[in-house]
This record gives C-alpha cells, sequence and structure tokens, in this order.
C-alpha cells in the first residue's frame, strides 16, 4: 500500500464522496493498493477524535465506491496497520465482492471508436492516440464512470460531433465535486442540480462554437492588428455569446419543478476559435452592457464606462446587456472560464500521476493584476511536472453576478473564483483570488528525461511578471 495525493485519490474516487462527509470526519491520508484496484482514507472522527481507515473498491460499472471500514483507534498508527491489512485482504476478493447491487447496465468503454475514421472529432483523435495526451485520456476514464449519461447519447457525440461540448460538461462535472457538490442524477434538466453544505445551485452548461453555412465552418474575421483585434471583442464575440445565451434563455429552465427557488446559471465556454484572443472581455461587455477602457489620465484617473446599446458585425445586430433583457432576471449568474478544455485534463491528470512518465508539460499565460494602477494582467510561467506546482479544477473561473436576479447567487457557493459585479452606472467590483489566471496555453513534449529537466531549471518554478 502507498500514500497517494488527495488530488489522485479525488481523480479516481473523490466523486464517491458525501458532501456531509468531512462534516463527521476528517480525512488525513490516501493510499492506493499495489495492484491499483483498492484505495484507503485515514480519517480522524470530528466528535471523538478518534482514527480509522476506509477502503474503497470498483463496483460492477467499475466506480470506486465504499467497500469496507476497520474499527476505530485511539492512534492514526493503529489505524493505518488496521487500513494496511483491510486493504492487502480486499485485492485478494473477487471482483463481485465489492458490486453494491444497485448498479444498473454494464461498463461503459468510452475510448473504443464507435464510428469510423472520418466522423470521429480530430480532439478525440488526438486525446486517444497521442501518448502526451495520456494524462488526460487517464483521469477522464474514471471519472465518466461517474458523469451520468441521463440522454443516452454521451460516447457517440463525446466522439463526433459534440466533444468540445461533453469536454466542457466533464469539467463542470469535476468542478462542481472539487467544491464539494453532490449531484443530482435523476434528473437531465438542466445540466446539473447541485447541492452541499454551500446550499443548491442549478446550471445548464452552454457552448459557443464555430460560425457555420451548412455544414461548412466559415472561418472567424483576422485580428492580425489592434484594430481588428477591437472589433472582434467589441461585437462579434458579443453577437456570438449572445446567440448562445439567449437560446438558453427562450428554453425557461427555472420554470422546471426540480429547480424552484434554486438559483440557476448559465455556464458558458467559447470553443468558436481556440487559436484566437482571449474573449472574456467580450463576455462581460455584453452581459452587462458596458465598455471599461484600460486607458489611465496623466492623473491616474480612469476613463468613465461607456453605456453600449448594441453589439453590429455586418448584417447581424443584438442588443446590448443580456442581464437586462426581462425574463433574465430568472438568471442568477454566468459562470465561465477559457480553462475548459483538453489541456487542463491533461495538467490535472499529471498532477494526479497519471500518463507517461516523461510527458514534459510548461504551461504559460496571462493573470489578474491587483494592483490599482494596473491597466493589464500579468504573465506567468511554470513546469506543471514540479513538486511545487499546484492548480485546482476551479482555478480561472469566472462568475459574473446578475444585478436584477431574483434569487441572487451568494458568493459562498463558489469559492476560489472570481466575483463580478457591475451596478447600473457601470461602476464594477471585482473579488478575485491572489492568483487568478485569465488564460494560458501548455506545451507538450514527450520523450523527456524529467528528473533531468527539474534539476536544471533555473530558479523559482512559478515566475509571475508584469508587462
Amino acid at each position: 500500500m502507498q500514500e497517494i495525493s488527495e488530488t489522485r485519490f479525488n481523480a479516481i474516487a473523490g466523486y464517491a464522496r458525501h458532501p456531509l462527509a468531512r462534516v463527521t470526519g476528517e480525512e488525513l491520508r490516501y493510499f492506493e493498493g499495489a495492484s491499483g484496484s483498492i484505495l484507503g482514507i485515514m480519517i480522524r472522527d470530528r466528535t471523538d477524535g478518534d482514527f480509522a481507515g476506509l477502503a474503497f473498491g470498483r463496483d460492477k460499472k467499475l466506480k470506486f465506491r465504499a467497500s469496507a471500514m476497520t474499527s476505530f483507534f485511539e492512534t492514526p498508527d493503529e489505524a493505518f496497520e488496521a487500513l494496511g491489512t483491510l486493504v492487502t485482504k480486499l485485492t485478494a476478493e473477487s471482483d463481485e465482492f465489492h458490486y453494491q447491487g444497485d448498479e444498473v447496465g454494464e461498463p461503459v468503454d468510452f475510448f473504443t471508436p464507435v464510428h469510423p475514421p472520418e466522423k470521429l472529432h480530430p480532439s478525440f483523435c488526438t486525446l486517444i492516440s497521442q501518448r502526451g495526451f495520456s494524462p488526460a485520456r487517464e483521469i477522464i476514464a474514471p471519472m465518466m464512470r461517474w458523469h451520468e449519461d441521463l440522454d443516452g447519447n454521451f460516447v457517440e457525440q463525446f466522439q463526433s460531433t459534440a466533444f468540445d461540448q461533453r469536454i466542457w460538461e466533464l469539467y463542470l462535472f469535476a468542478t462542481l465535486t472539487e467544491l464539494g457538490y453532490k449531484l443530482d442524477g435523476a434528473h437531465h434538466i438542466p445540466d446539473f442540480i447541485a447541492s452541499g453544505l454551500l446550499g443548491q445551485v442549478a446550471i445548464e452548461a452552454v457552448t459557443v462554437g464555430p460560425t457555420k453555412q451548412g455544414n461548412a465552418i466559415v472561418p472567424p474575421p483576422p485580428t492580425s492588428n489592434e484594430e481588428e483585434v477591437r472589433a472582434y471583442l467589441t461585437d462579434y464575440m458579443p453577437i456570438k455569446y449572445g446567440s448562445a445565451l439567449f437560446s438558453k434563455l427562450r428554453k425557461e429552465y427555472w420554470k422546471q419543478p426540480q429547480i424552484k427557488k434554486t438559483p440557476f446559471v448559465l455556464a458558458v465556454a467559447d470553443f468558436s476559435s481556440p487559436t484566437l484572443p482571449s474573449t472574456t472581455s467580450a463576455l462581460e461587455r455584453y452581459l452587462y452592457g458596458y465598455s471599461w477602457e484600460a486607458s489611465v489620465d496623466s492623473d491616474g484617473v480612469r476613463a468613465p464606462p461607456v453605456k453600449l446599446t448594441e453589439h453590429r458585425w455586418g448584417e447581424k445586430v443584438i442588443p446590448s446587456g443580456f442581464f437586462g433583457i426581462p425574463e433574465a432576471d430568472n438568471i442568477s449568474a454566468v459562470i465561465s472560464t477559457s480553462a475548459g478544455t483538453i489541456s487542463k485534463f491533461n495538467r490535472m491528470g499529471l498532477l494526479s500521476g497519471f500518463g507517461d512518465r516523461d510527458v514534459l508539460m510548461i504551461r504559460r499565460g496571462t493573470c489578474v493584476d491587483g494592483r490599482p494602477e494596473a491597466t493589464g494582467p500579468k504573465i506567468f510561467e511554470a513546469v506543471v511536472n514540479a513538486a511545487d506546482y499546484r492548480e485546482t479544477w476551479v482555478e480561472g473561473m469566472d462568475v459574473y453576478h446578475n444585478p436584477r436576479a431574483k434569487l441572487p447567487l451568494p458568493k459562498s457557493m463558489f469559492p476560489g473564483t472570481a466575483h463580478h459585479w457591475c451596478d447600473q452606472n457601470g461602476s464594477r467590483r471585482l473579488f478575485a483570488p491572489q492568483f487568478h489566471p485569465m488564460g494560458s496555453t501548455t506545451r507538450i513534449e514527450t520523450g523527456i528525461d524529467i528528473e533531468r529537466v527539474l534539476k536544471e531549471h533555473d530558479g523559482a518554478n512559478f515566475r509571475v511578471w508584469g508587462r
């Protein structure tokens, strides 16, 4: 039995944890049996102060779930010894020993193609074939065991027409689980109904895809100079966001009886063109209907916010200010991040000990500059393989609060995120973690002597600097 990180345990079996579990017991250490078929946790009872071990095995659908527990002991050493004995014993048991009796159906094979090669999504082909993405592949496999496919088409779409949408849903699933929420598997509308010690929230996933004419993708507009980038973020992308969000608004999810009196949130991700600039500013501009210039005059005074009335691109025109639409007062907030991509799964997989041991990842991006005088973001760079590298699923998420919401979303329900507010005069407030990435890219190399690279790495692993 070897000790593993909490990150690895959560990636494999954290989805089995009930939100109340950490109220009654403090988790101390995490373990994995030699064969990988049994996991263990050492806990301390918060009421009595004694110690015990809990073991997990795979059920009939290959989900890791609690199989057995040791007695309680006065010391952690006694509990550790008993847990080791229990893990060894359970490793020798048959697969059927760990079946729970409530499993429905058979385990699903997520990665064997169900389509001919020409119909597979290029990103899915990358995921299943390239060694550099082996960490993502191996962390997604146990996660998918827990993600209920209520619509019955998850695997088929994950491999073909809706890869980005399904990755976004898996990202939200992992993030909500990390935040301690239990997900309602009985309803498929909306996508997530999450309950926990922080409260209850309902979430519908939204994605912004490439523009199409028939089956052909229309290339996005050029962004080769500052003027073109400005037009892209000021009008083109707000219209793209507006189309996706308004289509969800028309479905009136808040009228579903299972989420009445529950804050309702739209979670939107931009997959329209991953090679172009981050569109975070475009989303904020469209939601609140204001433009905020970064310029500061000689006296240190920022330019005042400018009220927007519309966004216009070619023949398309939409009103600005999504939160101002009459029915939008049923939307408590919009959440978004640029991190809900396969690269995030790759980094989290590497952190959890998955994938080939010779995969090197170097992450570089921009993060919020919290200085009052700042007019732009800072730049950061880090080696993901380094022992001191840290990352969470929720890192980099933005929560845009609706000032007109009938049911406001409590800030406490999404800890670790950046919270945005804007009043009717365009005055905005931001509450962000000390480190809040706005966007990043991950360079991947394979066949690397990782130990040598880390020894030769010059200076601090995590570096942040201003522009």
